[in-house]
């Protein structure tokens, strides 16, 4: 893409991206014209503790003179900020589906609960220790308070989202509600709006609950993901993704022990729920109780199955949500009997990257036992719990405990949510031609990187950008140029996505507590310590 420096000209709509930029979540788009300003999406940060910590800090933006928010669906790492927005001064619409909206009526209030939870729980550590008490991101009324703002919209019909701008949803295939967002701003040539398209996350070709994903062509720019834009997943079909998951639950029936998923509530759960059952149902693997340890998950089920008409295998999936194979939990009492049960069994959880939510405390009581098995069924990551896992690691540390790992760590990603590198490519070509450039966005360097290569045979390679956390493009009619803001990012490029010092320190703590365990003796013990005491710092009086 042309990338020339350039005085910003109010007539060229400015993009800015304070979210999904070389990392796979927060998206959030900021779109400025000479008369609005809207978000698309406005998601929380996952991944490394310096990445999560974002969420706390203030928006790159006034919050107060956003003029609307274009939401593509309701996973927390693209809505999960929205209360926030609310709470600092944003009072406009919330544009989504219908779906969507059911959907985030039951996520944001339980975003909401687990960060007052946590919040509990590490104030009564601080206070403990005499450190300072922190506050949650946000709370219940104000995820209360956000979805009083939310405005619903069917996919192909366009709504006006300001003076300048309108919108219409097309179906991702992602998730129940998932949208692909083209936008149509002012006048810009004379002889038509400028369009774009956001991609928003596009799901794979035979997605169990959601249908092949649909998109506008003849774009002046295009915003695609690009979260496997590296990766290859072969042929899928629904026969091909059950005869793995069959052969990774025999595996853990053969082993006599549980079977631990940790899994998105929404889409992921029911999808697996759905292919389970089928399996038990015919024989093809041992029954075993099907235990859902989520109460966003049994939540999300019931919308799942009130749009069950909208959904792809609606009426398997109603079948399965019914069957006595499944049992919900909704209480912490319920949660820790859970722990309490012995031999073959599956137990579905979230997070899906084990970083919060009850999934810690199934891993906490599992991992160090030899006949369990931890099965990731989705993206993981960097920085993540559940991709430090995948890497191999021997011990980790959860709340606090060092716990070591001699489960089985196993990886099916055949159920995952986005599209894979060919079919974006594929994807991408269909919305041919884009006149002006490619944004690539929600995707880690390495598979940004790939897919740039992979598209250069249909856009022209200096009209595909990688940008940067906080970054802004002028978009003109011969291309996109660089926004000189005098902004300094909120968090430099090489910590984005990447193992940050509170990694390593955990990591160090283990290494310490491992040297030390091993000495013969406690004079070698002491040693290792009056080592370590000397490179520390003098403490200040």
């Amino acid at each position: 893409m042309v990338l020339a420096e350039k005085a910003f000209d109010m007539k060229a709509p400015r993009l800015r991206f304070h979210g999904a930029a070389q990392s796979v979540t927060g998206s959030c788009f900021e779109i400025e014209t000479e008369k609005s300003r809207i978000l698309i999406d406005c998601g929380m940060f996952q991944g490394s503790k310096s990445e999560r910590e974002l969420n706390y800090g203030a928006f790159p933006f006034p919050p107060d003179r956003i003029d609307a928010v274009v939401l593509t669906h309701a996973h927390i790492d693209h809505s999960g900020l929205l209360p926030k927005l609310v709470k600092h001064g944003f009072s406009g619409p919330i544009h989504a589906t219908p779906p969507t909206v059911d959907l985030c009526s039951v996520m944001l209030p339980d975003s909401a609960h687990i960060q007052e939870m946590e919040v509990e729980n590490l104030n009564r550590r601080n206070a403990q220790r005499g450190r300072d008490l922190v506050e949650p991101i946000y709370t219940k009324d104000d995820a209360a308070a956000c979805m009083l703002l939310f405005r619903a919209s069917d996919y192909d019909e366009w709504f006006k989202v300001s003076d300048d701008i309108r919108a219409r949803f097309w179906n991702a295939g992602h998730l129940l509600g998932s949208a692909s967002v083209e936008l149509e701003i002012g006048n810009m040539d004379a002889t038509r709006p400028m369009r774009l398209l956001f991609s928003g996350d596009l799901g794979p070709q035979h997605k169990l609950l959601q249908p092949d994903p649909r998109a506008p062509a003849d774009l002046d720019y295009l915003i695609c993901e690009s979260t496997y834009g590296d990766r290859e997943r072969g042929e899928v079909t629904p026969d091909s993704r059950r005869s793995l998951l069959q052969a990774e639950v025999k595996r853990a029936a053969d082993m006599r022990g549980p079977l631990i998923i940790p899994s998105f509530a929404v889409e992921r759960t029911q999808e697996l729920l759905v292919d389970l059952h089928r399996m038990m149902l015919s024989g093809a693997v041992p029954p075993a109780p099907i235990i859902v340890d989520s109460p966003l998950a049994t939540r999300a089920s019931a919308i799942f199955e009130l749009h069950a008409s909208e959904i792809d295998e609606g009426a398997a999936l109603v079948k399965a949500l019914n069957s006595g194979d499944i049992r919900f939990t909704e209480t912490v009492e319920q949660s820790k009997a859970v722990n309490k049960l012995t031999g073959y069994l599956i137990i579905i959880a979230a997070s899906g990257m084990c970083d919060a939510g009850r999934i810690r405390h199934h891993l906490k009581n599992n991992l160090w036992r030899r006949n369990a098995t931890i099965l990731m069924v989705g993206f993981q990551a960097q920085g993540s719990l559940g991709r430090i896992l995948l890497d191999g690691a021997e011990r980790v540390r959860i709340q606090g405990e060092e716990i070591q790992v001699k489960a089985t760590i196993r990886q099916l990603d055949l159920y995952s949510g986005h599209a894979d590198a060919t079919e974006l490519v594929d994807w991408v070509r269909e919305r041919m031609p884009v006149s002006r450039g490619i944004f690539l966005s929600h995707g880690e360097l390495q598979a940004m990187g790939a897919l740039k290569a992979r598209l250069g045979t249909l856009v022209a390679p200096d009209r595909i950008v990688m940008p940067q956390l906080d970054e802004g493009f002028d978009l003109g009619e011969h291309g996109a140029h660089h926004a000189e803001e005098g902004r300094t990012p909120r968090l430099p490029p090489e910590k984005v996505a990447h193992l940050d010092w509170h990694n390593d320190l955990s990591k160090l703590l283990l290494d310490v507590n491992d040297a030390i365990l091993k000495q013969a003796d406690e004079r070698g013990r002491h040693t290792i310590i009056r080592r370590l005491r000397r490179a520390l710092p003098e403490p200040e009086n």
